[in-house]
């Protein structure tokens, strides 16, 4: 008999339990991925999220095959999948990590209700259940629940396990879908575990020649025109990374700190992965949060033109503009883009987070329906620990403030690349013959801003307070 480790957001080797407790069921284990069929049909075909997957699979493979193993592709409905390969492979047990979106949640239940699915650890550092109010009720504020994970942090062993290093060879009679797993692109993130280990060493380890970026992730991690965040957000997405890693590498950190500004940078990542644990806890409570408002009954516009304007990076706000043609061009956006171009659309727009948070879910490589969910509502102000309805982001003040001398902005909308630092936050200022000479003509080689914005946050909140 086999057994299949059925992989999904774990696509690694490294501290992978759902791989360790399959290999105690069985002396072969079958890696299998399965691709959803009902996920599938959601994303675009050309979306960088779909290139850094497949490719991430490959890398993947490749590691499989250097252990005389190989993984299995299979496209469709899970349960008819699963079900082929138990019979195909002569098993009797499915092992998972388990899942906590609504979605995987009913899956998962109805694949238990006729196979043998064994569902064991979480994406989570912690599991969504296990960090409740005394009264036995889940957080929907972040600060409280943020100390009770730090105290429930202090027993967490920060160690995690290697790979179990061998695999008994599969088959050769096997065969996977025919996918190919190399047709599609990605920008700026490399897949598989040696470069995610690689991304998160550099991070977080300093060296002789320069100090790990998490030290001054504080002070920097808010400027669009330096690269000094993480970026490991797809390859914690993937499970490429596991979360015990994580942990141990951010506690690492605070061991290694040189002094107390040092610790209190790497206390701001940390809470980073505090509040993707709390968002996957909030879904995991509240599964509604993705179609419907936490709090709060706003009268969006919705207007179909000024969305489609905001989709495509033409509103005639540079930073906005950058934001959203970065994502359309990479599959990611910063983290400080994504709540100002998400505060332009609820806010100066008035149009529906959810359309918002469709769009990101779409193109975001790193996109992750628990977190996309919380932070759109945290913007728009319509979530559980949500920002104040009157924080309303201006996408001037925030340009010259994060972008101040317009390098993100040229980078991302080359329109604009001509134009000197006193207008490339506000170009529709430049006088006609300046224009000319930028090579910039406002209305035809650029926007115009397609809405005031003290007009629009006026509009905003009076639409807020009425609610």
């Amino acid at each position: 008999m086999s057994v299949i480790w059925w992989i999904r957001r774990d696509i690694r080797l490294t501290d992978n339990k759902a791989l360790i407790e399959a290999s105690k069921y069985a002396a072969e284990v079958i890696p299998v991925y399965i691709l959803d069929k009902f996920l599938l049909e959601k994303w675009d075909p050309k979306a960088q999220k779909l290139g850094f997957l497949f490719r991430s699979l490959s890398a993947l493979d490749t590691r499989l095959r250097q252990k005389g193993s190989r993984l299995i592709i299979r496209a469709g409905s899970p349960i008819d999948e699963l079900r082929f390969l138990m019979n195909e492979f002569n098993s009797d047990k499915i092992v998972a990590t388990d899942d906590h979106t609504p979605y995987s949640r009913k899956r998962d239940h109805e694949i238990q209700q006729s196979l043998p699915l064994i569902l064991v650890d979480s994406p989570s550092i912690f599991h969504p259940a296990s960090i409740l109010k005394a009264d036995g009720t889940p957080y929907t504020i972040f600060t409280p629940y943020s100390k009770n994970w730090k105290m429930k942090a202090q027993d967490l062993v920060p160690e995690f396990q290697r790979d179990i290093g061998t695999f008994i060879p599969i088959s050769d009679t096997v065969y996977s879908v025919n996918v190919s797993l190399n047709d599609h692109l990605d920008y700026g993130f490399l897949p598989g575990e040696e470069n995610a280990q690689n991304r998160l060493n550099y991070f977080t380890v300093s060296t002789q020649e320069q100090t790990a970026p998490i030290y001054g992730y504080k002070e920097t991690r808010d400027r669009l025109d330096l690269d000094q965040t993480s970026k490991l957000s797809p390859y914690i997405r993937l499970g490429i990374l596991s979360p015990r890693q994580l942990f141990q590498s951010v506690n690492q950190a605070i061991i290694n700190s040189t002094n107390e500004m040092e610790r209190k940078n790497v206390e701001v990542w940390l809470n980073e992965l505090i509040w993707r644990d709390f968002y996957i806890q909030i879904l995991y409570h509240y599964p509604d949060t993705g179609v419907k408002n936490f709090r709060n009954t706003i009268r969006w516009k919705n207007n179909e033109d000024d969305f489609h304007s905001w989709q495509v990076g033409r509103t005639g706000y540079p930073i906005v503009d950058a934001g959203i043609r970065q994502l359309i061009h990479s599959g990611w956006m910063h983290n400080r883009a994504r709540m100002i171009v998400a505060s332009f659309l609820t806010k100066d727009l008035l149009i529906d987070w959810k359309y918002g948070d469709k769009y990101f879910m779409e193109k975001l490589v790193d996109g992750d329906p628990a977190a996309n969910h919380g932070g759109w509502q945290w913007v728009a102000g319509t979530g559980t620990d949500a920002a104040p309805y009157f924080r309303i982001f201006n996408p001037i003040i925030q340009s010259r403030k994060f972008d101040p001398d317009g390098k993100y902005i040229r980078k991302w909308v080359p329109e604009l690349v001509n134009v000197p630092v006193p207008y490339i936050h506000e170009p529709w200022l430049m006088p006609e013959n300046e224009q000319k000479d930028f090579h910039c003509i406002i209305g035809s080689d650029y926007p115009k801003p397609i809405i005031d914005h003290h007009f629009a946050r006026e509009r905003a909140l009076n639409a807020y307070g009425n609610t």
